[in-house]
């Protein structure tokens, strides 16, 4: 009979036989961690000041959209980051 333990890494293929990663490829994750981090701050920073604008003009609507659209492009991003962590990872 397996453990609890056993079958949640089973369900979530954890016990794969994964080989670690090496010193590059955890560089390589950690710079791409970095870069679409700063991404993501970069278009926060500029959709924030837009979502600014449009308060100051009373257009919430508008305010809504742009707020949309950073969860849309934050999203993006970082699924992006993600599928890019997972080549290095493959190798």
């Amino acid at each position: 009979m397996k453990s609890a333990y056993e079958l949640a890494m089973e369900r979530f293929g954890g016990d794969d036989d994964s080989k670690p990663l090496s010193k590059d490829q955890k560089a390589e994750i950690a710079e791409i961690s970095s870069k679409y981090k700063a991404k993501v701050a970069e278009r926060t920073i500029f959709l924030e000041k837009n979502i600014a604008d449009s308060l100051a003009s009373g257009d919430e609507e508008g305010a809504d959209k742009i707020r949309q659209q950073i969860a849309y492009e934050t999203s993006t991003l970082e699924e992006e980051a993600e599928q890019a962590k997972e080549r290095v990872r493959k190798g």
